[in-house]
């Protein structure tokens, strides 16, 4: 072989390990899941129900939020787009306004996955638009953990989570990472605090129960570019895990809540107002933390 052939084939070589590895790093299929009370300009409990004035003004927000998301994922390579509303009745975003680039997942399937729905381990990426910090966070808009109504806080394996931790470790336990959060402040700080690298873009600060907002285009802008950032940044992000055996420990808003939630067999009462469950199997800890809210 001559030197020009040598030089030919590794020049070829070389060509191909680039292509291989930009391949690798490029989102192919990415998963968006959206919750409201994090949206841009949501400050009250009837701006996110469909009986409230503004309802209509915010699931229009809503999808334009997710709308950015998704351009963002399509700058950066993204292929096949799934979206998860996960707010409510999960018919809150809208179709007929909503990128076409993307599927939307409406209603719900009943599947313990709840807000992660569809998760597998065929995604390359999760974001999260709307998010909200966990229940009693001060300085937080419409905090709450899972259930608003039963749930004080909520931690497995001793760290209290957000939704957004216990969504991450559903898409982690498929392999998938948690790329990118849009919320309040207050969940991005939390996020940051979890994960060991992730991108988050704030779209209202909290104050008391008030909230400083950006314009609503200003949080599009920022979405879009947040999310592109992160899927072209890809290798930096590892799946949400913990080590089994997972510890689930829920204190509850009432004694009788408490109580009905340690009737499921192999949960115990901790506490006035907390139950425990173990088990190996995550999948099997997170259908056990659906049924007690």
């Amino acid at each position: 072989m001559t030197m020009t052939h040598k030089k030919l084939v590794s020049t070829i070589l070389l060509l191909f390990v680039f292509l291989t590895l930009s391949l690798a790093q490029t989102p192919r299929k990415v998963f968006i899941s959206v919750d409201m009370e994090g949206i841009s300009g949501v400050v009250h409990w009837e701006d996110v129900r469909t009986t409230g004035r503004d309802y209509n003004l915010f699931r229009t927000i809503m999808t334009e939020e997710t709308n950015a998301a998704i351009i963002g994922a399509v700058a950066a390579g993204a292929k096949e787009i799934w979206v998860r509303d996960s707010h409510g009745t999960a018919r809150n975003i809208l179709p007929d306004k909503l990128d076409k680039r993307a599927r939307l997942i409406r209603d719900w399937s009943g599947a313990p996955e709840g807000m992660m729905d569809g998760i597998d381990h065929t995604f390359d990426a999760v974001i999260f638009i709307g998010y909200h910090a966990k229940a009693g966070t001060p300085d937080a808009t419409l905090d709450h953990t899972n259930s608003s109504s039963k749930i004080q806080d909520a931690s497995v394996n001793g760290i209290s989570l957000p939704e957004a931790g216990f969504n991450a470790l559903i898409a982690g336990y498929s392999d998938v990472p948690v790329v990118f959060v849009a919320g309040d402040l207050a969940i991005c700080e939390q996020v940051k605090g979890l994960f060991d690298t992730i991108e988050t873009v704030s779209v209202k600060e909290g104050m008391g129960n008030a909230a400083l907002c950006w314009h609503p285009s200003v949080s599009y802008d920022s979405i879009k570019e947040g999310v592109e950032k992160a899927l072209k940044n890809l290798s930096a992000y590892k799946p949400y895990k913990m080590k089994p055996p997972y510890t689930l420990d829920v204190k509850f808003l009432s004694e009788v809540l408490a109580n009905d939630a340690a009737q499921f067999p192999g949960a115990k009462r901790t506490g006035p107002w907390s139950v425990q469950y173990k088990h190996d199997d995550l999948m099997e800890m997170i259908r056990v933390f659906r049924w007690m809210y």
